[in-house]
């Protein structure tokens, strides 16, 4: 009886979270019950900047340092009226998309091999996690001494810190198959086709999706870690050369368009996510 009343429970309160979500979307609530999320967040932000301007108002912070939202503000607004900023970032998109590109691929068939093959993801998972687990940052200029300078090294930088998500997250989707699902297949005469197209990968597509959203930080730090080591333009580039120069207005700015690009790229993957899987809105 605890039990049953444990699961009852459950099953209430996700019918209850399901309500609210619905009753949010309807016409009928209000602006801010049908934008809670983004306008809670952009509060949040702009509270921690009017904070940070105000520290400057208490504290005589060396300009040399830190720099304030204000300046930072104006050093955008001349990187963007320059096109300076434009051009790093399309300079940073090239190997970006290569990089992340080819992550997706390796990681998910690799991933597929590793879940649905049970002697290779036993010899495979150790040396996988040895690479997950080390520093792959230190192996910036190694990559630059062997690929070059040029899209290639930062694409395989971006590529090494962001293919480790895909491999873990397809293997455990696969692992996750409902083996019922695989007999009923086997059952009714399917091919091993039949049963990779029709059970394997729609059961794994949440998971890869769950994967990109941490592998999206991943590449963009692969971003900013080789321009740093090889690079003569780009974001990262740019980052380190307004460091150099104490030009910490720009330097800021830099980093903020780097983290809202972040931020852009993930709450797209989370609508992608509900768009194409909205049961699991409560996982």
């Amino acid at each position: 009886m605890p039990e049953l009343r444990a699961e009852l429970s459950r099953i209430g309160q996700l019918f209850s979270a399901r309500r609210e979500e619905v009753d949010e979307a309807s016409p009928d609530a209000g602006f801010f019950a049908r934008h809670r999320e983004p306008l809670l967040g952009a509060l949040s932000v702009a509270l921690f900047f009017a904070l940070w301007q105000a520290a400057f108002l208490v504290v005589p912070f060396n300009p040399l340092f830190i720099s304030k939202p204000s300046l930072i503000a104006a050093g955008l607004v001349d990187l963007i009226a320059t096109g300076d900023l434009a051009h790093d970032l399309a300079v940073s998109a090239v190997p970006f998309t290569y990089g992340f590109a080819a992550a997706v691929v390796t990681g998910f068939a690799v991933g597929i091999i590793m879940g649905a093959r049970a002697r290779v993801g036993y010899a495979l998972d150790p040396l996988m996690t040895v690479f997950y687990a080390s520093p792959l940052v230190a192996l910036a200029p190694l990559a630059v001494i062997f690929f070059g300078v040029g899209v290639a090294g930062k694409a395989i930088i971006i590529f090494l810190l962001s293919v480790f998500p895909f491999i873990f997250n397809t293997a455990a989707g696969v692992r996750a198959v409902d083996p019922l699902l695989i007999n009923v297949v086997r059952s009714l005469g399917g091919s091993e086709r039949d049963l990779y197209r029709k059970v394997i990968l729609p059961s794994v597509l949440p998971y890869v999706i769950a994967a990109s959203r941490i592998a999206i930080g991943r590449a963009l730090i692969g971003v900013l870690v080789a321009e740093f080591f090889a690079a003569s333009e780009g974001i990262g580039y740019a980052v380190a050369r307004f460091g150099d120069l104490f030009a910490l207005d720009r330097m800021f700015a830099c980093i903020i368009v780097i983290m809202a690009i972040a931020v852009v790229l993930t709450q797209a993957i989370r609508w992608v996510e509900r768009a194409a899987f909205p049961w699991r809105l409560g996982r």
